[in-house]
């Protein structure tokens, strides 16, 4: 009986620690839930408070530009057919056409010479200085016989003075307005970094103070009808009208001026261009003070530098840019410069790409002595160039060809299925009509779309100028014989360097075999 007494005390107490111990769990877990739910709540309100912060950040931004931010309409004058270069009469347009023959000169002029219609356009712009100076694109308002400049405010004024750069499709013009007028602050470009907050203002089509938002998705970006420009790339929506708007950074400074958008069907698709700020600043300033813009120049045709290139020259791969030809009679011609020197740094500043080549040079002082170090035989050597303007002409190559066709005697070539490729002898009349007359080389014929040439950028029409394993190993091709007889002895598998010129200059190419 003892023992069971003991027994059933033993079941109580343990009984009782359980349901002690499941209460207290059970008040554990109450108050985790509770503490969750709060947790939940201020990392809730912690989030909107972020995103009410940046929303502040893009009203403030916003609050800047606006009132800067133009609207710029162009209008261009009816023109009589003849002023703005039509079909002269008893001219026939189609001439040395398959068309030619079916076309009477004369009708042809009567009734399709008819004037041009009046044309306006609508774009925006920015004013970066009290006085009335305002910064737009060039194409926004190229040709136009009246700018007009609508102020956010309503007041409206007659553009004077417009100075443009097509090159950098940029463009300042004058308002003369009573009192100060709003302008915005031209920032500093080069501290933006992809992924940096930036709005869009302009107006468009034809929604007048739009704004848009996005980040800054790429940098240095290259548009083959801007030569002399840069570009920021943004995800901010650009549209018809935007152009010559500001892109602004959430502190209300203007980074860049949009210009022009990716797309396959006219509207924003996700990639828009903004020229640098910085570049504006350096292209506004010329125009302002000089109504034009002076650049300097080397007088080089440049590349740049592949792996496979690099290799040749001795150098590393994205470090210099590659010299394929020296103009003669320029800076780097009196200089010392060579076909093959790669240019490692000028000044201070050191060289990456050809662009930035480009844009250092552009922008020293013409007439000024700049050192350059350049890599020439895998050696280290520094040139010192005076610079002096780029001449309007430099790097407008010949395009024209004589019309005549008349039959020549076969020249002599050289075939290798192995290369994909085909040369021959450059003969004088072959000479004359590439554009090549006073060169020596040999002329590309044929070149396998699926073959080795093909891959390595190889091209009918190309003049072979010179051959060897590497830089300090070229020497000149003179036929067809001098080609193949250098081919047998080079090594596609080391590689065998070319050194090629085509109607836009000289340049070089690596023929190299895979593994």
């Amino acid at each position: 009986m003892k023992e069971q007494k003991v027994s059933k005390r033993r079941r109580f107490w343990a009984l009782a620690v359980v349901a002690l111990v499941g209460l207290g769990l059970g008040g554990l877990t109450w108050q985790r839930g509770a503490v969750g739910q709060d947790a939940e709540k201020n990392l809730s309100h912690k989030a909107i408070g972020q995103a009410q912060q940046l929303s502040t950040a893009f009203r403030k931004a916003a609050e800047i530009a606006m009132p800067s931010t133009v609207t710029i309409r162009s209008k261009t004058r009816a023109q009589a057919a003849a002023k703005r270069g039509a079909v002269r009469r008893g001219e026939n347009p189609f001439k040395g056409t398959p068309f030619e023959d079916f076309f009477n000169g004369d009708e042809f002029s009567d009734r399709f010479n008819v004037p041009s219609p009046r044309r306006e356009g609508m774009g925006s712009g920015v004013i970066i200085d009290k006085s009335g100076i305002v910064l737009t694109n060039n194409h926004v308002v190229q040709g136009a016989d009246e700018v007009i400049v609508h102020l956010p405010d309503g007041r409206e004024y007659k553009a004077e003075d417009i100075k443009t750069d097509e090159q950098t499709d940029l463009a300042v013009l004058r308002i003369k307005a009573s009192g100060d007028l709003p302008a915005a602050k031209l920032g500093d470009s080069d501290t933006m970094e992809i992924g940096d907050w930036v709005i869009a203002v302009g107006n468009p089509f034809e929604l007048e103070q739009t704004v848009s938002a996005g980040i800054i998705s790429g940098k240095g970006r290259e548009l083959g009808s801007i030569r002399r420009a840069k570009f920021l790339q943004t995800d901010a929506a650009i549209n018809p009208g935007n152009s010559g708007g500001p892109l602004v950074s959430l502190d209300g400074e203007v980074i860049g001026i949009n210009t022009a958008i990716a797309t396959n069907n006219g509207s924003f698709q996700g990639i828009g261009f903004a020229i640098p700020s910085n570049m504006a600043k350096w292209v506004t300033n010329q125009l302002i003070k000089k109504g034009s813009v002076e650049r300097a120049y080397l007088g080089v045709s440049i590349r740049e530098l592949s792996g496979e290139l690099a290799k040749k020259f001795g150098a590393k791969a994205g470090e210099g840019v590659l010299v394929g030809e020296v103009m003669p009679g320029t800076p780097a011609d009196k200089a010392g410069f060579k076909d093959g020197d790669v240019v490692l740094q000028l000044g201070d500043q050191k060289v990456h790409n050809p662009r930035e080549l480009q844009e250092i040079v552009e922008r020293l002082p013409v007439d000024s002595k700049q050192t350059v170090e350049v890599l020439r035989d895998g050696k280290r050597q520094n040139l010192t160039v005076v610079l002096k303007p780029l001449p309007r002409s430099f790097g407008l190559a010949d395009r024209g060809q004589k019309e005549d066709e008349d039959e020549s005697e076969p020249a002599a070539g050289f075939s290798s299925e192995k290369l994909g490729l085909s040369v021959s002898d450059l003969g004088r009349d072959e000479a004359d009509k590439l554009g090549y007359k006073g060169r020596q080389g040999v002329i590309v014929t044929k070149v396998d779309p699926d073959g080795l040439a093909a891959e390595q950028g190889l091209r009918e029409g190309m003049l072979i100028t010179k051959i060897g394993k590497d830089a300090s190993s070229l020497h000149d091709v003179k036929s067809a014989d001098d080609f193949e007889a250098a081919m047998k002895k080079l090594s596609l598998k080391e590689g065998v360097l070319l050194q090629v010129r085509t109607r836009q200059g000289s340049s070089f190419v690596v023929l190299q075999q895979a593994g």
